[in-house]
């Protein structure tokens, strides 16, 4: 039986809220679904402001916007990343300077940053691959020091957390570097100035195929957030009574998504820790089967042929994707194969380094990542989705095992 990479999770209720917003005449968004989304980021997960945009795109280039960058202003991103991370902040004007990746996992390398600063730098973008935590107090902690904006890009990361220490008076630092800290959980989204989520169908959660989430956590930003997301207008103000009318503010696009996503996303919502729990069962099944794979092919061949997802101790794991990290290109290239071929098992590989880019390689200033390259030939996908079973994860993990390891 053929096992795809994704399927996107219906919870039964999506075309009931969708026909209750079609049958409350209010279709072009900002009504009651948008508005009960919008109150469930923000009391559940603390968020100052929540706005729901038509894709995480959208949300990356409010965010973007919000930043107020000038031609040749730098924001400083990880290689290894969708497109949409650099094109947010290219379309602003502004030079991109890319970071490697860890050796122990694919985000940005946090310790790497600060050689990256220069008087031109206004941004820091960590992604959260996989919905695992980036070393946030490191790069709040830079942040602060330079005086600059700090954008996450959650796209990956709904309900994951990381387990910040802040020091006494309220900094951000690095740990060891001051032994009176709090131990303190923070959702992902909710630590940096700015954050963009995406409700993209090969998410956790999804809006209908597409959607995202724009997060502000500093007031500053909130007032021109709601302009932007209204097309440049004070709408959301007059509709507040805040105004006796409205009219062309500022610069914007229309970033608010239709009432029936909205609608489809609250009923996801509702099921969001069901969804989660499932998800965690499929990966730890999936951690459990191949550790111990890993184990015995290691002591088979003295060396172990594949890594495991590395979740740091600060960080949480919200089960978006399970991968593996093989040896080379060569090795990851035959086992989708292998995976393709046996039970029709489609496993799939994840991005190309932006730095090397055909569009970007000669704006690129010529520094090598290493790390981003290695993650770009050598990790491969396994399929993860709320309605694979348990039986499913067996299945694949029995296939990996018979592929034969050089």
């Amino acid at each position: 039986m053929r096992i795809p990479f994704n399927k996107p999770h219906l919870t039964g209720k999506e075309a009931h809220y969708m026909y209750q917003a079609v049958y409350n005449g209010k279709l072009s968004g900002n009504g009651e679904f948008t508005k009960k989304c919008q109150r469930f980021f923000e009391e559940r997960y603390g968020f100052k402001k929540c706005l729901l945009t038509t894709s995480g795109t959208d949300a990356l280039e409010m965010c973007a916007m919000l930043c107020d960058l000038k031609p040749g202003d730098e924001v400083i991103i990880p290689s290894y990343t969708f497109v949409s991370t650099a094109l947010a902040f290219l379309r602003e004007g502004a030079k991109v300077v890319f970071a490697d990746s860890m050796k122990r996992n694919p985000n940005m390398d946090a310790e790497t940053i600060e050689s990256l600063i220069t008087p031109r730098t206004k941004v820091i973008v960590p992604v959260h691959y996989a919905g695992v935590a980036c070393d946030m107090d490191v790069i709040m902690s830079i942040a602060q020091k330079h005086n600059l904006l700090v954008v996450e890009d959650a796209a990956q990361a709904i309900d994951s957390y990381y387990i910040s220490h802040r020091c006494c008076d309220g900094r951000f630092a690095p740990s060891g570097e001051n032994p009176r800290k709090e131990a303190t959980i923070l959702p992902l989204g909710g630590i940096g100035h700015l954050a963009a989520f995406s409700f993209h169908e090969t998410k956790n959660i999804t809006a209908g195929g597409e959607g995202g989430l724009l997060v502000v956590n500093d007031e500053r930003f909130i007032r021109r957030a709601e302009i932007i997301w209204e097309k440049g207008t004070n709408r959301a103000e007059f509709f507040r009574g805040a105004v006796n009318k409205y009219g062309w503010v500022d610069m914007g696009s229309s970033f608010l998504p239709a009432e029936i996503n909205a609608a489809f996303l609250w009923a996801q919502l509702e099921n969001l820790d069901d969804i989660q729990a499932k998800r965690k069962a499929l990966w730890n099944c999936y951690y459990e089967r191949l550790s111990l794979l890993g184990k015995n092919l290691r002591k088979e061949a003295g060396v172990a042929p594949f890594s495991m997802p590395d979740v740091p101790d600060y960080a949480s794991n919200n089960a978006h994707m399970f991968y593996l990290i093989c040896r080379n290109l060569e090795e990851r290239t035959a086992l989708i194969k292998h995976l393709k071929e046996n039970n029709d098992i489609l496993a799939v590989f994840h991005y190309l380094s932006l730095h090397s880019s055909a569009y970007y390689v000669d704006k690129h200033d010529g520094r090598a990542l290493p790390e981003c390259d290695r993650y770009a030939d050598t990790l491969v996908r396994l399929p993860m989705f709320y309605d694979l079973e348990i039986e499913d994860v067996e299945k694949i993990c029995e296939v990996i095992k018979g592929f034969s390891f050089n």
